[in-house]
C-alpha cells in the first residue's frame, strides 16, 4: 500500500521533472516553442501528469520563471545581506559581481520574462504578470540593500535610482551575452557596473550635501 508520504514524494519528483524539462525546452525554443507534448516527451511523463500539476502551458512557464527566480534570489542573498565589508564601493561591486554569477546560474526567469515583457497580447500570459511581480521584488530587495550600504548618505529616491540602474545594466549585459556569447566576460562586466554605480552614488551623495536646505515656513500672525 502506498503511503501518503510516498505519494507526496512521487508527486514532488514528477513536478520537478516537469519543471526541469520545461526549463530546458523554453531555454531552447522560447515561450511559443514550448508545448505540453514536448515537455511530456522530454520528462518521460504523460501529458495527463503534467496537467495534474499545471492547468496549462502558461501556468507551467510561470512555474519555470518562479523556480529560476528563486534560485537567483538564493544565490544573491549572501551578498545582499553581507556586513563584513564597510566600504560602500567594495560592497556594491561585490553585490554586482554576484548578480552576474547568479544570472549565469539561473538565467531562465530573465530570458523568458524579458521576451514576454516585450510582447503585447490581447490577453496577457500569467507568466508575464508573474515576472513583472518578481521583478518588483528584486528591485525592492536591491533598493533595501543599497539603503543599508549607504545609510543616510543617500535618500530613498537615490537608492531607488540605483536599483533601477542596476536592473537596466543587468538586462543589457544579459542580452549582450545572449548575442555575443563568451566574448563578454560577465564577471569583469558586472564588476565595472558596480564601480560605475558607486560613482553614481558618490555623485548623488555630493549633490545632497550641496543642495540648500529649505527653511521652514514662517508662522502666520
Amino acid at each position: 500500500m502506498t503511503t501518503p508520504r510516498k505519494r507526496r514524494a512521487n508527486g514532488e519528483e514528477s513536478r520537478r521533472k516537469i519543471i526541469d524539462a520545461a526549463t530546458e525546452i523554453a531555454g531552447e525554443r522560447g515561450y511559443e516553442g514550448t508545448s505540453i507534448s514536448l515537455v511530456s516527451e522530454r520528462s518521460g511523463l504523460p501529458a495527463s501528469s503534467i496537467y495534474w500539476h499545471f492547468a496549462d502551458k502558461d501556468a507551467l512557464i510561470a512555474a519555470v520563471i518562479r523556480d529560476s527566480f528563486d534560485r537567483w534570489r538564493s544565490l544573491m542573498s549572501v551578498e545582499l545581506d553581507r556586513d563584513d565589508a564597510t566600504d560602500p564601493q567594495t560592497r556594491l561591486t561585490a553585490s554586482m559581481r554576484q548578480n552576474g554569477r547568479a544570472v549565469i546560474e539561473a538565467p531562465d526567469f530573465l530570458r523568458l520574462g524579458l521576451m514576454l515583457t516585450l510582447e503585447r497580447r490581447p490577453k496577457e500570459p500569467v507568466a508575464r504578470t508573474l515576472f513583472l511581480g518578481i521583478r518588483e521584488e528584486a528591485r525592492a530587495a536591491a533598493q533595501a540593500s543599497y539603503q543599508r550600504i549607504f545609510g543616510d548618505a543617500l535618500t530613498e529616491s537615490d537608492t531607488a535610482t540605483l536599483a533601477l540602474m542596476a536592473m537596466a545594466a543587468t538586462d543589457g549585459l544579459f542580452i549582450a551575452r545572449e548575442v555575443d556569447g563568451d566574448a563578454l566576460d560577465m564577471d569583469v562586466a558586472f564588476e565595472l557596473i558596480g564601480v560605475a554605480l558607486s560613482a553614481v552614488a558618490e555623485h548623488l551623495r555630493a549633490r545632497n550635501t550641496l543642495r540648500p536646505r529649505r527653511r521652514p515656513p514662517r508662522p502666520k500672525n
